[in-house]
């Protein structure tokens, strides 16, 4: 009885051994294809680096036509505000005109 123990012994030791070979050749697979897997991310990051590295020097592209146009913008805003107080002179001066025109038309 002896015998047959140890052969039933063997062949669960056996069985076992197996069953972790076959075990870690699946889990060194699934660890190659996680790394490639990785890998490819990397590869996808370091295009978006890329990209970013570019969109930030065409915005220092811009830069300079922004500061144009807050300059423009300034200048109108300045314009707008002499325009503004042109039509207040201008709109008493008609007032002074007409009624120098009524006291001249009314006197004659």
């Amino acid at each position: 009885m002896e015998v047959s123990k140890v052969h039933v012994l063997k062949k669960l030791l056996l069985y076992a051994v197996l069953g972790t070979n076959s075990q870690l050749a699946l889990l060194e697979k699934m660890n190659d294809r996680v790394a490639q897997e990785y890998s490819n991310y990397g590869d996808v990051a370091a295009g978006l680096r890329v990209f970013v590295e570019q969109l930030n020097e065409k915005n220092q592209g811009f830069d300079e036509y922004v500061s144009h146009i807050d300059a423009i913008d300034q200048q109108v805003t300045e314009f707008e505000a002499v325009v503004s107080m042109l039509d207040k002179h201008v709109a008493l001066l008609e007032k002074k005109v007409k009624s120098a025109y009524h006291i001249s038309s009314s006197t004659q």
